[in-house]
């Protein structure tokens, strides 16, 4: 058994088609097959199902696949290592909307200069997409804002963030200095896809507090939400960073939730096997220093009761 057994085997897992996964390979067919027997026969298991020309992974393939990824993780990173003095340095950095909406473009400016040796490659999703692509080794890192389910991923909370309710200046919520729950009820929300950190966290809180809310639009994008806030009449919830000009324009009023139940952070993300290189290393520091969060007294004045 080698790694390339293993990468063949993880090709096949992925594509669920031997031809599929020789043609990706750049492989004949029957060198695939032969590879996929060998492992079958060196572990005696059947590693998948063939029914109808199809293949199904079994029980025991899933397993060999979980330590498949981390066995070939570890030699890449092993690889890398050895000739890290000879080759650039590719970090393949994921980040949620929010984060790439309001901190991603400095971020990465910062860390060209920092890491002039670097090559960067930024891929913007949502916390679960994130999550999954670090799980199989698509993503180096990533900086979310929502929860982390996998045990394999190391979470370091780094930036302090807050969500607000936001509404336009002109609609009936705006005059009002608190607003309670039950007059949530009454009025249409725009909302992030599932998924979202954001999504997640706001959920949770109506649910805590036996809320019940109208959804009129869901949106995956900062601008999308702000044109419905200002155009549609809709309620949203969102990172106040992502309003910074809104409110200083006027055009838009925000309510904390005083509680703190919707404060929460950015977090640096990445597996637990993973090498911490020198530029990730960097990346940690520049977040570590970011800047808190955007302040202005009147959304401090402004409450949201739960």
């Amino acid at each position: 058994m080698t790694i390339r057994h293993l990468k063949i085997f993880m090709k096949v897992a992925e594509t669920e088609n031997m031809t599929l996964a020789a043609s990706q390979l750049y492989l004949a067919q029957s060198t695939v097959s032969q590879a996929i027997r060998e492992l079958e026969e060196h572990y005696g298991v059947a590693l998948f199902s063939r029914l109808s020309k199809r293949l199904y992974i079994t029980v025991a393939g899933k397993h060999l696949l979980a330590y498949a990824r981390t066995v070939v993780s570890k030699f890449d990173q092993l690889e890398y290592s050895m000739r890290k003095d000879s080759q650039i340095e590719h970090l393949r950095l994921g980040s949620t909307i929010t984060v790439a909406s309001c901190l991603l473009p400095q971020l990465l400016n910062k860390l060209e200069v920092c890491c002039p040796y670097t090559e960067f490659f930024s891929l913007t999703a949502n916390t679960a997409a994130i999550e999954e692509k670090i799980l199989n080794n698509e993503l180096d890192i990533g900086i979310v804002e929502g929860n982390i389910k996998s045990t394999d991923l190391i979470s370091l909370p780094l930036v302090d963030d807050y969500l607000v309710l936001a509404c336009a200046a002109d609609h009936p919520l705006a005059s009002k200095k608190e607003v309670t729950s039950k007059e949530l009820e009454s009025f249409s929300f725009v909302m992030r896809e599932n998924g979202s950190g954001t999504r997640e966290l706001f959920l949770n809180s109506l649910k805590q507090n036996g809320i019940s809310i109208r959804i009129k639009m869901v949106a995956p994008f900062p601008e999308a939400m702000r044109s419905a806030i200002l155009f549609n009449g809709c309620l949203a919830v969102m990172s106040i960073r992502l309003l910074e000009n809104e409110m200083k324009a006027g055009t838009v009023k925000v309510f904390r939730n005083c509680s703190g139940d919707w404060d929460r952070t950015f977090k640096l993300v990445y597996h637990k096997d993973t090498f911490i290189t020198e530029t990730i290393s960097v990346l940690s520091n520049l977040l570590k220093k970011y800047k808190k969060p955007y302040y202005m007294k009147s959304s401090y004045e402004r409450c949201i009761i739960l």
